[in-house]
C-alpha cells in the first residue's frame, strides 16, 4: 500500500481527522429543509451553520442530494406498492416557467428567493 493509502476504500485520505459527526450534520441539513429557517437559525445543538452549510454546497455540487433524495423517492413508492417509477405526470404553467429559466439549480434559488421577498413584504400578509 502507497503512502496516504487505507485499506478501507471508504475512508478519507490524507486531511485532518473528522470533528462532525454526520449525522448530525444530516439532521441540521434536514432541520433548515423542513423548517425553511434562515441559516443563522439552525439550533445551537446542531453543528455550526457555517458547516451544515458547506456539505449542503458539496452535496448540491456532486450530486449527493440528488441521489439521496431518489434513494428515498423509490423507498417510498415501493412502501406504498406503487411502481418505482411514475406512471403519469402533472406539469402546471410554474414548472415549465422554472424548467426553462435554468432547471433544477435555479428552482432552488428562485423559490428561496421568493419566500425571502414574501417575508418582507408587509403586504404579503395584508392581502390573504
Amino acid at each position: 500500500m502507497a503512502a496516504g493509502q487505507t485499506a478501507d476504500p471508504t475512508q478519507q485520505t490524507g486531511g485532518g481527522k473528522r470533528t462532525v459527526i454526520m449525522r448530525e450534520v444530516v439532521n441540521g441539513l434536514m432541520y433548515v429543509l423542513s423548517t425553511c429557517c434562515q441559516w443563522r437559525a439552525v439550533p445551537k445543538d446542531l453543528p455550526p451553520k457555517s458547516t451544515i452549510y458547506d456539505y449542503f454546497d458539496l452535496w448540491t455540487y456532486d450530486g449527493t442530494l440528488q441521489r439521496i433524495h431518489h434513494a428515498l423517492y423509490e423507498q417510498c413508492r415501493e412502501q406504498s406498492e406503487r411502481e418505482v417509477s411514475a406512471s403519469a405526470a402533472i406539469i402546471d404553467s410554474q414548472s415549465v416557467k422554472s424548467a426553462e429559466k435554468g432547471g433544477s439549480a435555479s428552482i432552488r434559488r428562485v423559490t428561496m428567493r421568493a419566500r425571502k421577498s414574501r417575508a418582507r413584504s408587509g403586504m404579503f400578509s395584508s392581502i390573504q
